[in-house]
């Protein structure tokens, strides 16, 4: 039976949030807000948490997990950005974007794309998830919670609750957040290449 907590999407409560990361730490699996729908997270390393995601979501192992990271020095740590790429990022950050780019040795073998060595980060634009990366003090292993046979996120932290609260350890109501995914942006090649368009504007990195 999951935990739910009401978090204030403006001025969350450092109590509740204390709480939260605890759990992330013990190796619970949340439902979480963010700038772009509500999304299931766990431990960066933890194996059978990122499994468990996987059950709920019926993933196979080709799924790519995306680092939800708190800001661009984040980012740095766990993804291999250039001169050029630094200088969107920091634009576009925090925002509605989810970027592909070459991962560095501090990320989970199991996490990273099996042929390409590559990485989905995002910074979401979410006070709470600042709130909760800021107190965790790495990032959260995520992914964006659509259900099998679904095409569209869930919405409703209540309909969550109903639905998914036996396989999950706390469920966050941060209140609407969005229903729309977010903009893709792969960064392995020459150029930008917009590979999914979202909530974010792709306009700035169409070539």
């Amino acid at each position: 039976m999951s935990q739910f907590f009401q978090i204030h999407p403006e001025n969350p409560q450092k109590r509740l949030i204390n709480q939260a990361v605890d759990i992330l730490r013990r190796g619970g699996v949340i439902v979480y807000p963010t700038d772009s729908g509500y999304a299931l997270g766990c431990h960066l390393g933890d194996k059978q948490a990122a499994d468990r995601i996987k059950r709920i979501r019926k993933l196979d192992d080709k799924h790519n997990f995306t680092l939800v990271c708190r800001d661009l020095s984040d980012i740095g740590v766990y993804a291999k950005v250039d001169n050029t790429q630094y200088r969107l990022l920091k634009t576009f950050t925090p925002g509605p974007y989810t970027f592909i780019l070459p991962a560095t040795s501090e990320v989970p073998r199991r996490l990273l794309h099996p042929k390409r060595r590559s990485i989905g980060v995002r910074v979401p634009d979410n006070e709470i998830v600042r709130e909760l990366l800021g107190e965790l003090g790495e990032p959260i292993m995520s992914s964006t919670l659509i259900l099998p046979d679904e095409t569209e996120p869930m919405t409703d932290p209540y309909e969550i609750r109903d639905v998914l609260e036996h396989e999950l350890d706390l469920i966050i109501d941060g209140g609407f957040c969005g229903m729309e995914a977010t903009t893709v942006v792969n960064f392995l090649g020459d150029a930008p290449e917009v590979t999914r368009v979202g909530k974010g504007d792709p306009a700035p990195f169409q070539v």
